[in-house]
């Protein structure tokens, strides 16, 4: 509750400062001293100076911090879990009214959920609470494909031999989605402009995801034809750029001046990023034991520089690659040997070893290392 400024009372040669709540104004309004208005104004006026007096109190963060990060609480976890389940729930629920209201029916009350949505997020956002403004906002841009698919097929120009149902937006790679992949990423970058919400990344991000299956689809079209190795490549090259993009972001987002920018906007960039890049490199069959020495050394880069830029999906998937490696030389090089039973053993307790090491030097490498980095990529 923000605190109202010092107010002299009449007779009193001393201001004397009160707190004054919501109830309070209500109870003038009904009083008849100051219109709904009047109140509501007031109200707005003393949020914003108490927001800016708390911004005022704190000191800047320091370039390659975020000035906030997101908290995983237990009113954080209930927001995003409920803001999946209406994703699904609403998707669901426009599929199945299909045959009840046709393209032009379907489109005209997706529409209106869309404008709901949004007026909701404005709502939430002028009560500061972002979060949940940011999953109804991250809603309507969930819906803005099947606005685009409904529009399509009213007007005849969905391509013939396409999928049918609007439930394969998300099951069936097909060049034909491309229309709605590319509308929906300009709507995304919109409406993160207009709410400057992180989480709204995430449909942006797994757009990119389908946009590059899609297009390798495209490409490659000749009839029934599929290569899956091409379809692979298109993954790690789509990968490759969107880590490029989310390092970009993660480096102008750490050394924003205003707060609202200094957010993580990269986190869903990175995630979806890195599955892209890693799965695309995980799928590649070489038959050269020097190739696949090389993916391990990849996933070993992965893991470092998971570490050393506070990433830790990197961390993760490069960990997974690495144990991916080692299990292929204990099943198809060494077979069932005992020494190479024992020599994993060994490779296990180093890791451990090494693990033990890098927490006790931690900072001093990070600190090292951060000197070979930008400034927006330093972790904090």
């Amino acid at each position: 509750m923000p605190e109202s400024p010092p107010v002299a009372l009449p007779g009193k040669p001393q201001p004397v400062v009160a707190q004054v709540g919501q109830r309070d104004l209500l109870l003038a309004v009904q009083d008849g001293v100051i219109t709904r208005q009047q109140a509501q104004a007031l109200w707005a006026r003393w949020a914003k100076q108490s927001m800016a007096a708390q911004q005022a109190a704190q000191p800047d963060a320091p370039a390659g911090v975020y000035a906030s990060a997101p908290h995983f609480s237990l009113t954080n976890t209930l927001y995003y879990f409920g803001g999946l389940v209406a994703i699904g729930a609403m998707t669901l629920f426009m599929q199945l009214s299909w045959d009840a209201f046709g393209a032009w029916g379907l489109m005209l009350l997706s529409a209106a959920y869309l404008v709901a949505c949004l007026k909701v997020a404005d709502h939430l956002t002028s009560r500061q609470l972002r979060v949940p403004a940011g999953i109804l906002a991250t809603l309507a841009v969930v819906l803005t494909p099947l606005v685009v698919w409904c529009f399509q097929h009213g007007m005849g120009w969905w391509p013939p031999g396409g999928p049918m149902a609007y439930s394969a937006y998300h099951t069936h790679i097909n060049w034909r989605w491309l229309t709605l992949e590319l509308v929906t990423l300009a709507a995304g970058v919109v409406m993160l402009w207009r709410y400057r919400l992180p989480f709204m990344v995430m449909p942006i991000a797994v757009t990119l995801w389908y946009l590059s299956m899609d297009v390798a689809h495209g490409l490659m079209q000749q009839g029934e034809f599929w290569d899956f190795a091409f379809m692979r490549d298109v993954s790690l090259v789509f990968g490759i750029a969107t880590v490029a993009m989310a390092l970009w972001v993660d480096v102008r987002c750490r050394q924003a001046t205003e707060a609202e920018w200094r957010q993580d906007y990269a986190f869903w960039l990175y995630i979806f990023g890195t599955l892209m890049f890693w799965g695309g490199l995980s799928w590649r069959d070489s038959d050269s034991e020097l190739g696949k020495a090389l993916y391990c050394l990849i996933n070993v880069v992965m893991v470092f520089a998971g570490a050393v830029i506070g990433r830790r999906v990197f961390t993760v998937l490069g960990a997974l690659g690495v144990a991916g490696y080692l299990g292929y030389l204990s099943h198809r090089v060494f077979g069932d040997s005992l020494v190479f039973a024992f020599v994993l053993t060994l490779i296990g307790l180093g890791l451990v070893a090494l693990g033990i090491w890098w927490q006790r030097h931690e900072e001093r490498i990070a600190t090292y290392f951060a000197n070979w980095l930008p400034v927006g990529l330093r972790a904090g």
